[in-house]
């Protein structure tokens, strides 16, 4: 109890002093990594962690699974149209060219792991979370275009990346074992295609309710909000059921809840500002208890490599995902730098070391991201204000024709997607 009695006191101290806190650079991530990073010096802790750490797990899960399902729920096919639209270039040429390229520099900087050992490693460290980032989503001061995009971009990208991680992780276990053949088709078969299924039933099933009950006036408006809450919950239960899973399944649903009930994604920021925030606290508080234990193994070619994956590896695809649009110099920068890495490559980095794959490059990836998201909390943290003093500096000369002083076409709820 040690370790909750810790994170509840930081919580409530936080609260006391966030509004003071938003004026400097120490963010929440800042702090509640830094408070778990303290937990370390007493051994109590410490044992207590390595008793719970299933239960811990859990917790983390279910924060990802309640992001997935949140996320994907506010973003209409309308946010992605359009052939200069920012959030579907970066998620898509963005996205598969920041795993190539994270895959390469693995390859070239770590030495020691497989093609598809370096791929997990790209997959885990692929999603972006704008939680860490949320001064720069937040802050009017930046073009809506500009923040939409980031929002967007860390709203689905975390959940694009699970497939990619399950399949480098089949693939990898296939290369080791000689089950070559059933590790790909439970791959596809039951963790991808059950999941998928599993979403979409769970999604439109759950959506035509909800619809049909707030058509018919039988549901309660402040009660409509547990109900989109046993969604996702609802998609664990299956999951766990079916072998499916609960991650791709939680997506999924995101997206067919919309069919049957449109106010989704209204409920879902609900949900996710009441409760969200208190998983992603927890999980960066455990974190920082965790990479105590580690650092002192960071060697070069892991803080190279995690220096690596926040800048080269994140600004060169989002530059040639975003070739076309005509963004100034200043915009392809801010938006390549501003892709911090924290809830959702905490979670799968948990959850890859929980499979229990026992692939040889197994301890390197397990240092990587944890340097590469220790890194990213503070840089990103500490230079969010001074960036954007910057960039709206370099914006400010242009013209009111600039790309930058457009807007994507949204739809009628004027929905954006949180990231984590």
């Amino acid at each position: 109890m040690l370790i909750i009695a810790a994170f509840v006191s930081t919580v409530f101290l936080y609260s006391l002093i966030s509004r003071a806190l938003e004026r400097t650079v120490l963010t929440a991530p800042i702090l509640f990594t830094a408070f778990g990073a303290l937990m370390s010096l007493s051994h109590e802790a410490l044992n207590e962690l390595a008793l719970d750490r299933k239960n811990l797990l859990l917790v983390a899960e279910l924060g990802l699974v309640m992001t997935l399902f949140a996320d994907a729920s506010r973003v209409s096919p309308s946010m992605l149209k359009g052939e200069t639209n920012l959030p579907a270039r970066l998620l898509s040429t963005g996205m598969l060219l920041t795993i190539a390229l994270g895959v390469l520099c693995a390859m070239v900087v770590l030495g020691t792991l497989s093609w598809w050992e370096a791929g997990i490693l790209a997959a885990i460290l692929a999603p972006t979370d704008a939680g860490l980032g949320q001064v720069i989503v937040s802050s009017p001061r930046v073009p809506p275009r500009i923040r939409q995009a980031l929002n967007v971009e860390a709203g689905l990208n975390d959940g694009l990346s699970v497939p990619f991680l399950m399949f480098f992780i089949a693939l990898a276990e296939a290369s080791e074992t000689s089950r070559g053949g059933a590790v790909l088709s439970r791959f596809l078969i039951e963790q991808l295609g059950y999941g998928t299924l599993v979403g979409l039933a769970v999604g439109l099933l759950g959506g035509w309710s909800l619809g049909f009950a707030e058509r018919k006036r039988w549901m309660a408006e402040k009660v409509a909000q547990l109900g989109v809450a046993a969604l996702p919950l609802g998609c664990v239960v299956a999951s766990e059921a079916t072998g499916a899973s609960m991650f791709i399944a939680a997506f999924v649903a995101g997206f067919a809840t919309q069919v049957g009930f449109g106010q989704v994604g209204k409920h879902s920021v609900e949900f996710a500002e009441d409760w969200g925030q208190f998983f992603n606290y927890f999980v960066f508080f455990m974190f920082g208890l965790l990479v105590t234990r580690v650092w002192t193994q960071f060697n070069f070619a892991i803080v190279a490599y995690s220096v690596l994956s926040l800048t080269l590896v994140r600004v060169v695809p989002v530059a040639i995902a975003l070739w076309g649009t005509h963004l100034s110099r200043a915009s392809v920068l801010f938006i390549g730098w501003f892709g911090p890495r924290g809830l959702a490559s905490i979670v799968l980095g948990l959850v890859y070391l929980n499979g229990e794959t026992a692939l040889p490059g197994e301890a390197t990836i397990k240092l990587v991201v944890m340097a590469t998201i220790l890194l990213s909390i503070f840089a990103h943290g500490v230079t969010a204000l001074p960036a954007i003093g910057r960039y709206v500096s370099a914006i400010d000369r242009l013209g009111d024709d600039a790309p930058e002083h457009q807007h994507e076409i949204l739809d009628a709820g004027d929905a954006t997607a949180e990231g984590t």
